[in-house]
């Protein structure tokens, strides 16, 4: 899957060039910081959507259980 997003797409390389243009090492990790909390809900809201949309209902629940354990050890 590609980046699609063009906002997105813009920002992160935004945020790259602050590296580029030599910028102050406090606003990089608040940059960096910002990167990680916005992976971090959009890691959060895929994870909701798989379990309602993509782990299958009609499982028991040690397959629903382990399907999500997989889910989430990917996300970390």
């Amino acid at each position: 899957m590609k980046l699609t997003d063009p906002s997105a797409r813009a920002d992160l390389l935004r945020r790259v060039r602050l590296i580029e243009e030599e910028r102050d090492c406090s606003e990089i990790l608040q940059q960096l910081a910002a990167v990680r909390s916005a992976a971090h809900q959009a890691t959060v809201a895929l994870v909701r959507t798989y379990a309602a949309e993509c782990v299958v209902p009609d499982g028991s629940p040690e397959e629903i259980a382990d399907a999500l354990s997989v889910a989430l050890a990917r996300s970390a």
